[in-house]
Order: C-alpha cells, then structure tokens, then sequence
C-alpha cells in the first residue's frame, strides 16, 4: 500500500470515492446535503493549491481511499492563539477495503502533511449520527473540542 499525493490521473477513482462519502452525508444530514458531480475544475482548484492537497492510499495501482487536507490559520480574533491547523476536508476509504487499516495510514499521513506545513493540530467534523466514524477518529487521538448546534429558521 503506498499513501502519496493524487493527480489528475486519480480523477476518475476520487469522483467514485466522493459519490460514496456524499450518499453517506445525504443519508446522515438531508437537510444540509445533496449529492452532485465534482468536475475537473474542483479537483483542479486543490491540485493547483499551495495550502492544500488529496492524499490517496493506493492498494494494488486502484485508489483505495483519500484524505482531503488543507492548512488553515486560526480567524484573527484577539482572545484566539495564532495557531495553525491542518483541516481534514473530507476522508473516505471505499466500503469494500474499510477495517484493513487505510484509514489510519491516511490519518497518520494527515498528520505528517500538517507538521510538515507547520501546523499546531489537526481537526475535522464527523456526523454525530456515524458511529463508525467517530470511533475511528478517537481511536486516532481525536476528542470533542466544540459542539456546533443550529436551528432550522
């Protein structure tokens, strides 16, 4: 298995990997999601990108699973430490290879991507309503930092 950048030639493989993780939020969050077509444009705005990237694990030359990672420096708010976090966009591993461990090698190359860019910690968002998600991210380190609630106006 080799975790590595992706190009334009992973294209086709991470529109499939997208379709799967936008069903999974439509199934969660209705209200919030829709499943939709991510053109060229899309994947080439992150290619062409200097704060981010799609770091792929590649399981016998098919794209198994992706971590979508970005840098971001925290808002600029007086009470706020100047920090820099490495932001996981979006991660999926294809159903059919989930439990083998690519998730936690992409996790772990997450990580490395974020100290390599000076980052001071890493951090996501997982529907409450995935348990197998938020198991998998405490498992990797992850805890509740905030809740983020809403009200449908």
């Amino acid at each position: 298995m080799l975790i590595r950048v992706a190009n334009m030639d992973d294209i086709e493989q991470l529109r499939h990997l997208y379709s799967e993780l936008e069903t999974d939020a439509v199934k969660y969050q209705p209200e919030h999601f829709v499943r939709c077509y991510r053109n060229d444009a899309f994947f080439n705005s992150i290619f062409e990108s200097d704060n981010q990237d799609i770091l792929v694990a590649e399981v016998n030359g098919k794209v198994a699973g992706f971590s979508h990672v970005m840098i971001l420096k925290q808002k600029n708010i007086a009470c706020l430490k100047p920090q820099t976090a490495v932001y996981i966009q979006d991660m999926d591993v294809l159903e059919c290879e989930r439990s083998k461990g690519i998730g936690k090698l992409l996790m772990d190359a997450s990580k490395e991507y974020g100290k390599r860019n000076g980052a001071d910690f890493i951090r996501t968002e997982v529907f409450p309503q995935n348990i197998d998600g938020m198991r998998f991210y405490k498992r990797n380190g992850f805890g509740e930092m905030m809740k983020t609630i809403e009200c449908q106006l």
